[in-house]
């Protein structure tokens, strides 16, 4: 490399941590989460998966409703749909909104940590009547986001909590 790259990635490297800019990396969840129950009542939803894919990531343990858990995430409540956001003039729609809601709560031993909160994150899309299979793609592809967004604000949630 030469004296002038070098000096600009150096110059880059210092205005990035100049500003506080740092990569997002593992979440460091209390203690209470080395082994947590994730109680749902559907285990096999694309928000559950998520959650327990992070869990695990972050150093916890999930285990089975009824195991032995120093902490509980209580899935009240796990939906997913669309509604029409608009049509054409021959009355067919246009435009798509996603929407994925998520309730849940906390449990740290039998104290509950987090009262019931309630998460709810939507995405609208064109539709195109003439594309119905790759629009169904974008729609299952727009929701599983939404749920892995979802599952990333409740582990900031839990990360946050004292230990």
């Amino acid at each position: 490399m030469s004296c002038a790259t070098r000096l600009a990635v150096l110059l880059l490297s210092a205005c990035l941590a100049g500003c506080g800019f740092h990569l997002q990396g593992v979440s460091h969840l209390p203690a209470a989460f080395a082994t947590t129950a994730l109680v749902a009542a559907d285990r096999y939803t694309e928000f559950n998966r998520a959650l327990a894919d992070a869990l695990r990531v972050s150093g916890s343990t999930v285990v089975a409703a009824g195991e032995a858990a120093t902490a509980t995430v209580e899935v009240i409540a796990d939906e997913n749909g669309q509604r029409v956001l608009s049509v054409s003039a021959s009355n067919t729609p246009t435009e798509y909104e996603v929407f994925y809601t998520v309730r849940y709560r906390v449990l740290v031993g039998t104290r509950e940590a987090l009262a019931p909160q309630v998460l709810t994150l939507s995405r609208d899309y064109s539709f195109d009547a003439t594309a119905v299979l790759p629009k169904e793609h974008e729609q299952d592809m727009i929701r599983a986001a939404l749920a892995r967004e979802i599952a990333a604000l409740v582990m900031r949630r839990l990360t946050a909590l004292p230990p």
